[in-house]
């Protein structure tokens, strides 16, 4: 007797034992097949079945009544507040509870301006605590190679760059994004890459008699949104610098030499550029290597983009910018050398 009642304590307790890990799965691991962010709302008067019912249905979470009990156990399913969230694939029905006791809109505005490069993004969304620095710069140099195979398979353009310059940068499109708090890095990036893909997909189609690549036309384009304002400007500098390229001329963009710069010591842009500053080692030295950098050194905007794609013929081989961002052409070195002695004294 006594020992069938221990055989039946010995299986009690292990079903216990095997009930609280089969709860801590539940609880603490995200659902595995749930990919991406959602957004999700919670209207007022729903209650945990009802949320619980929704986060089920939504894919965010493997069972209604883990959520549930979960919530009922804390004493908190009273305090489950309305409001709009975005749960990754990395919540867990803790995190999600706690977020859902706060309540509340967890979405902003973010703006990126035509011509920032990733290091400006990356720091921009820091200071607004939407990403970490590092998180966003190892996805978007490349360096997670694990986010680099899922965005690469997800939007097919990537495949164009060249395995030794597999970055992002010209390809996450200036734009006014809304994005929820707590959005993975991954994510917010996609938000990027799918509006740079809607907005160059058109022009692409448009252009069937397209020599270069796309990458080569990003990598152009971030050349003239920092060398060129205006629309039309952009068109001629785009004539020029592809004329320049087929001629076997070097580039000579001084915009490259402060992303060069940018990358190897951290420096902030300079509007005038010493010699000795022109001989910084690096390939996206355009004075020192012909052709083009060896990839963009910005993020361009539809204008520039579309410049890149389609130049402006031009008698002009040379230009340069005054200090008001006037743009002075010149057919000769003769006269480009006149314009710099009378506008860059």
């Amino acid at each position: 007797m006594f020992g069938t009642k221990k055989y039946i304590l010995l299986k009690l307790t292990l079903l216990f034992l095997f009930g609280c890990a089969y709860a801590l799965v539940y609880l603490y691991s995200p659902h595995t097949e749930f990919i991406g962010t959602h957004p999700f709302k919670v209207q007022r008067g729903d209650g945990s079945r009802a949320i619980g019912q929704k986060l089920k249905r939504g894919g965010v979470i493997r069972s209604k009544w883990a959520f549930v009990l979960y919530v009922s156990a804390l004493g908190i399913a009273s305090d489950l507040r309305p409001g709009t969230f975005a749960f990754g694939d990395s919540s867990t029905i803790p995190d999600i509870a706690e977020r859902l006791v706060r309540g509340g809109t967890e979405e902003h505005t973010i703006t990126i301006p035509e011509g920032w490069n990733i290091y400006y993004i990356a720091n921009y969304l820091e200071n607004n605590s939407m990403s970490s620095r590092s998180e966003f710069l190892a996805v978007a140099n490349g360096e997670d190679s694990r986010a680099w195979a899922l965005l690469e398979k997800e939007f097919t353009f990537l495949s164009d760059i060249p395995p030794g310059s597999r970055r992002l940068e010209g390809y996450l499109f200036p734009d006014t994004y809304r994005i929820f708090a707590h959005t993975p890095t991954i994510d917010i990036i996609r938000k990027m890459l799918s509006n740079f893909g809607q907005k160059i997909k058109p022009s692409l189609e448009t252009d069937a008699s397209r020599t270069v690549t796309l990458f080569e036309v990003v990598t152009m384009a971030s050349l003239l949104e920092k060398e060129a304002k205006e629309e039309n400007d952009q068109a001629i500098v785009s004539g020029i610098l592809w004329k320049r390229i087929s001629l076997g001329f070097g580039l000579q963009v001084d915009a490259t030499i402060n992303y060069a710069r940018r990358m190897i010591l951290g420096a902030a842009p300079k509007s005038r550029l010493s010699t000795e500053e022109t001989k910084i080692n690096s390939p996206y030295n355009t004075y020192k290597y012909r052709g083009l950098p060896k990839g963009p050194i910005a993020n361009p905007g539809l204008s520039s983009l579309g410049a890149a794609l389609l130049p402006k013929n031009s008698p002009y081989l040379y230009y340069l910018s005054t200090e008001d961002g006037t743009i002075i052409f010149s057919k000769t070195l003769e006269e480009h050398n006149t314009a710099k002695a009378k506008y860059l004294r």
